[in-house]
């Protein structure tokens, strides 16, 4: 599988281990972070580049997965949630990670490097890419009513509202 990676300066050395560890199981590895540590770079360009490498593989389909990461994992998460087709979630042990791809079919795993040990985070992110996402019907479903927002604003009426949902037709 291709890994699209990224950090900020809080997880380039994280980033260093984490692509050896990722090569050393098979793994293809796209660095789309920094190469030298400087304490005042942005890390939304990192991100986004490594999101954006994930929705070209999967467009072209090249399985692919991407992991972001720098201090909590918040702006990280939410910098790839910006590239259209990006389901970023924010991972801090097996079980999100788990359901993450279980549930969520989410195709970048968000971490905070400074809230982790090494181990922990090459745990959460092994399990990440062993899960598949379930198909079940619910989850699809939802994705999908996710992605309808994306693309043109439209929501499942409002129960509170009755019938009609709202006066415009969106809830």
């Amino acid at each position: 599988m291709r890994i699209h990676i990224a950090t900020d300066h809080a997880g380039l050395d994280f980033s260093t281990r984490l692509q050896e560890h990722l090569r050393g199981a098979g793994h293809e590895v796209i660095d789309h972070g920094p190469v030298e540590y400087d304490a005042l770079d942005d890390y939304p360009a990192f991100c986004i580049r490594a999101a954006q490498g994930v929705i070209a593989d999967q467009t072209a389909g090249v399985e692919a997965l991407g992991v972001v990461f720098g201090g909590s994992g918040n702006g990280e998460q939410i910098a790839a949630n910006k590239v259209d087709g990006i389901r970023a979630a924010l991972v801090w042990n097996l079980s999100t990670a788990e359901l993450a791809r279980e549930h969520n079919d989410a195709n970048v795993i968000s971490i905070g490097a400074r809230q982790h040990s090494f181990e922990e985070v090459t745990s959460f992110i092994d399990q990440f890419i062993a899960t598949p996402f379930s198909d079940e019907e619910r989850h699809v479903r939802r994705i999908r009513q996710i992605a309808d927002f994306e693309k043109d604003g439209s929501l499942l009426p409002d129960p509170r509202l009755g019938e009609a949902g709202s006066a415009d037709g969106r809830a």
